[in-house]
C-alpha cells in the first residue's frame, strides 16, 4: 500500500506551550489507523493541521500526494471529518444539513439525491431525513454526522471520537458503515477513541503524549513489546498455581497467569498437564498497552473528564 497521508517533523506551539514536537508518520492508503493519545496530548491540533483548519509552525504534510503548503483545496476535498462535537445546525432538517454541505463541493440536484438516498439507507436515517436535526436522539445525530462527512466520497475519513456516549446498537450500525466503505471505497480511515477495543482493530496505531510519539507499530507488534501474555485458569486450587512461581490474580471464577511469550506458556502447560485442563491463552490489551507506554489510563481520564 503506498502511503496516502506523511507527517514529518511538524510542530505547533501556541504561545510559549509546544502542542506537538517534530511529530512524523505515515498513514497508507486504505487502512484504520488510529491515532492515540489523551485530550490535551496533540491528537486534535495535529487533525486539525491535517485537515487545514489550523496552520503549521514547520514541517511537511502530505495528503493524497498534495503538499498542504500548496494544495489546501484539494486536500480539503480528499477529506471528510466527523469532529468529536457535531456541527450540524439545529433548526435545519436532516436534508437541509446534507444539502448545505453538497453544496460546498458542487453537489446539487440528482447527484445529491441519488448520494442521500444511498447514505440515508446505509446509515437508517430514512424515516427522519424531513426532521429537523434537533428533534433528533443523538445516536441519530451522530448517523447525520457521518453521512456529512461522507457526502462528497473523500479518499479520506478522519473520525474524532465518534462514537462517545452512543449506544452499543448505533456504535455497530456505525462500524458496520465505515467496514463496508473501507471494503468498497478503500476509504483510508483515522480514528481517535477512548475505546480499546475499537482500537485493537485497527491496521497500524500510533500513540502520542505530551506532543511526540510514544509509541507506534501494529496492535500485535505493540501487544507484543509493551504487554505480557495471560493463560487464564478455570476450575483449578490455587495452591496448585502457586508452586508454578508465576505471578497470577485471582478473580471471580478463574485464575489469571502472567506469561511473557507464547512459547513459555507452550512449554508451561506441557510441563503441567494435570493442572492446564480447562484454560485459556489471550494477549495483552489495548489498555494495557497504553498504559504501559504513558502510564496513564485512558478510559479512566475519559470518563472523569466526562463526569
Amino acid at each position: 500500500m503506498e502511503n496516502i497521508i506523511e507527517i514529518k517533523n511538524l510542530n505547533k506551539s501556541y504561545g510559549s506551550q509546544q502542542a506537538i514536537t517534530n511529530l512524523s508518520f505515515v498513514v497508507k492508503e486504505g487502512e484504520l489507523f488510529s491515532f492515540l493519545g489523551v485530550n490535551g496530548a496533540g491528537k486534535s491540533t495535529t487533525i486539525n493541521i491535517i485537515c487545514g483548519v489550523l496552520s503549521k509552525d514547520n514541517g511537511t504534510v502530505i495528503v493524497n500526494g498534495h503538499n498542504i503548503d500548496d494544495n489546501l483545496n484539494l486536500i480539503k476535498s480528499d477529506i471528510g471529518v466527523v469532529f468529536q462535537n457535531s456541527y450540524l445546525d439545529q433548526e435545519l432538517t436532516v436534508k437541509d444539513n446534507l444539502k448545505l454541505k453538497a453544496s460546498l463541493y458542487g453537489i446539487y440536484g440528482k447527484e445529491f439525491n441519488e448520494k442521500v438516498k444511498v447514505l440515508s439507507k446505509m446509515l437508517d436515517f430514512e424515516d427522519y431525513i424531513n426532521k429537523s436535526v434537533k428533534k433528533l436522539s443523538g445516536g441519530q445525530k451522530r448517523r447525520i454526522d457521518i453521512a456529512r462527512a461522507l457526502i462528497h466520497s473523500p479518499k479520506i475519513l478522519i473520525l474524532d471520537e465518534p462514537t462517545t456516549g452512543l449506544d452499543p446498537q448505533t456504535r455497530k450500525l456505525l462500524w458496520n458503515v465505515i467496514s463496508t466503505l473501507r471494503k468498497q471505497k478503500n476509504m483510508t480511515v483515522i480514528l481517535t477513541t477512548h475505546y480499546m477495543e475499537e482500537a485493537s482493530e485497527s491496521d497500524y496505531i500510533v500513540i502520542i503524549d505530551k506532543g511526540v510519539v510514544s509509541a507506534r507499530g501494529t496492535p500485535l507488534e505493540l501487544k507484543n513489546k509493551y504487554t505480557n501474555d495471560s493463560i487464564t485458569l478455570y476450575n483449578i486450587n490455587e495452591d496448585k498455581v502457586k508452586d508454578l512461581g508465576y505471578d497470577y490474580q485471582v478473580l471471580k471464577n478463574s485464575i489469571r497467569l502472567s506469561i511473557k511469550t507464547p512459547k513459555d506458556a507452550t512449554e508451561l502447560i506441557i510441563k503441567h498437564p494435570d493442572i492446564f485442563i480447562d484454560y485459556e491463552i489471550s494477549k495483552g490489551k489495548m489498555d494495557e498497552i497504553f498504559l504501559s507506554v504513558t502510564g496513564k489510563n485512558l478510559m479512566e481520564i475519559s470518563n472523569n473528564e466526562n463526569a
